[in-house]
């Protein structure tokens, strides 16, 4: 049961969304790991920001913290006020028990703060500390915290802690930098990429739709539609010459059959015409009964063509599905041609005919099959003592060249004009003559020539002059055998 075929099931529509799906699964793994990577890469600036100014008031409240908080508050609290302003950071200078002696953040000032042992801790234990934290509630939300010890440099114990504290939009500000210009990139490579998707896919589709179109027209026997052969040399352009070369099959075939209908009309209109009316005249009593066996002769004869046209064009049929070459039969085609002409004795000498046959004697192998060459022989040969004038001479000779054996035959009689010889292997085509004098012939017989002879990957060669006319053609000579 065939199903309607919708809009989005068309090649180029299937085309299309692969390479945009494509584009799409692409930019959207590029993101995720864009978004990592930025918001990694913008938290460790941060944080090496923090650190470095950390590290930095961590040195300057050295004195500060040895004295736990009683020398210079003022200086310090002026320095670290000046840091926390110019870079949107504030800190927190405590002792080693996480009492907060000095804030720049001014919603602390004046509170007694504790920070929380897990922060104090990880400061003492590892040197470091970094992350999210409210720092035990002492912020309503979470802040990105970054703590350092503060050393003394005579000493070289851990004198105090320094924590600088900053908002966690400070971190997403810079993100989301990167996400702007990774959208706004983003946008632009979709839309170039929909673009030429989209021009690709018409270029890869169009050639399948008109040939889909110029198919249609084949199915209605119209065989005049081609493709548009571009100049470029890719597989789409190869197609549309193959599909050119098709068509151009496709429609010398259609002609060919057209011709072989007409003609096989023709020919068989012609004999069942007569058997039919000469038939008729005897059953109404129209021919008179002692003419009855003359009429009858004809019918006779009529019928026995009518059988031979038949039989021919089956032996057509056969011939165009036969592979000669394909076995490697050889022969000696000496043999044959002498096996026609004793065939053909009584045909040539009623027509009063001398032979020369220039026959070696020594065997000449050539590569085919037997029977069909012996057939070619015979069908020129028997067409060559049909035309030739009663009392002259025919000619049959074969003769090695270059690898080839050529057979030749040759009669005199009547030229045959140039604009009639390449008509004479067409199918059902004979001259005027014969149509006037010979009554036994089909036209197939130089038509299955030349078949057998295309089968043979060979070709016949004609020529009429000053009354001479001479068929000939070549077979390849078997190549001796190594020893």
């Amino acid at each position: 049961m065939s199903r309607r075929r919708g809009k989005y099931d068309s090649m180029y529509w299937r085309q299309f969304l692969l390479t945009a799906g494509m584009v799409l699964l692409t930019l959207a793994l590029l993101g995720v790991s864009f978004f990592a990577l930025s918001y990694n890469y913008a938290k460790g600036e941060k944080s090496e920001e923090l650190q470095s100014k950390a590290e930095m008031v961590g040195k300057l409240a050295v004195t500060y913290l040895e004295a736990d908080g009683a020398a210079y508050p003022a200086d310090l609290q002026q320095l670290a006020s000046f840091a926390a302003s110019v870079s949107d950071v504030d800190f927190l200078v405590c002792n080693t028990n996480g009492n907060v002696l000095l804030t720049t953040d001014e919603g602390l000032e004046g509170q007694v703060v504790t920070l929380p042992e897990e922060l104090t801790n990880a400061v003492l234990q590892e040197g470091l500390y970094e992350g999210r934290s409210r720092a035990g509630g002492l912020y309503k939300e979470n802040r990105f915290m970054l703590g350092v010890p503060a050393v003394s440099p005579s000493s070289g114990r851990v004198v105090g802690l320094v924590f600088a504290v900053t908002e966690i939009s400070a971190i997403n500000n810079m993100w989301r930098a990167f996400a702007g210009l990774f959208f706004m990139t983003s946008i632009v490579v979709l839309m170039l990429a929909f673009v030429a998707s989209s021009v690709v896919s018409m270029q890869q589709t169009k050639p399948i739709q008109d040939m889909l179109r110029a198919t249609r027209q084949y199915a209605q026997g119209n065989f005049d539609i081609r493709m548009e052969e571009s100049t470029r040399n890719d597989e789409i352009a190869e197609l549309a010459r193959s599909f050119n070369a098709m068509a151009d099959s496709l429609q010398q075939t259609e002609r060919q059959r057209r011709e072989f209908i007409a003609n096989i009309s023709h020919e068989l209109k012609t004999p069942m015409t007569t058997i039919a009316g000469y038939t008729d005249g005897i059953l109404d009593g129209t021919i008179p009964p002692e003419n009855e066996k003359q009429y009858l002769q004809i019918i006779s004869d009529e019928s026995r063509r009518l059988s031979r046209l038949v039989r021919r064009m089956l032996d057509v049929s056969q011939l165009q599905a036969m592979d000669p070459l394909k076995m490697g039969n050889h022969f000696d085609i000496c043999e044959s041609m002498r096996r026609v002409l004793i065939s053909l004795e009584k045909k040539i000498t009623d027509r009063d005919l001398d032979v020369d046959a220039d026959i070696p004697e020594e065997p000449i192998l050539v590569m085919g099959d037997n029977d069909l060459i012996t057939q070619v022989i015979y069908n020129l040969l028997e067409n060559a003592t049909k035309f030739a004038t009663p009392g002259s001479t025919l000619y049959l000779g074969v003769t090695p060249i270059d690898g080839k054996a050529r057979v030749t035959v040759r009669n005199q009689g009547e030229t045959i004009s140039a604009q009639e010889l390449p008509l004479l292997f067409e199918r059902f085509h004979k001259s005027d003559k014969s149509r006037s004098e010979d009554k036994t012939g089909v036209g197939l017989g130089l038509y299955i020539v030349k078949t057998i002879l295309e089968q043979h990957k060979e070709k016949i060669n004609v020529t009429s002059e000053n009354g001479v006319t001479v068929f000939s053609f070549s077979l390849t000579i078997k190549k001796p055998s190594a020893e």
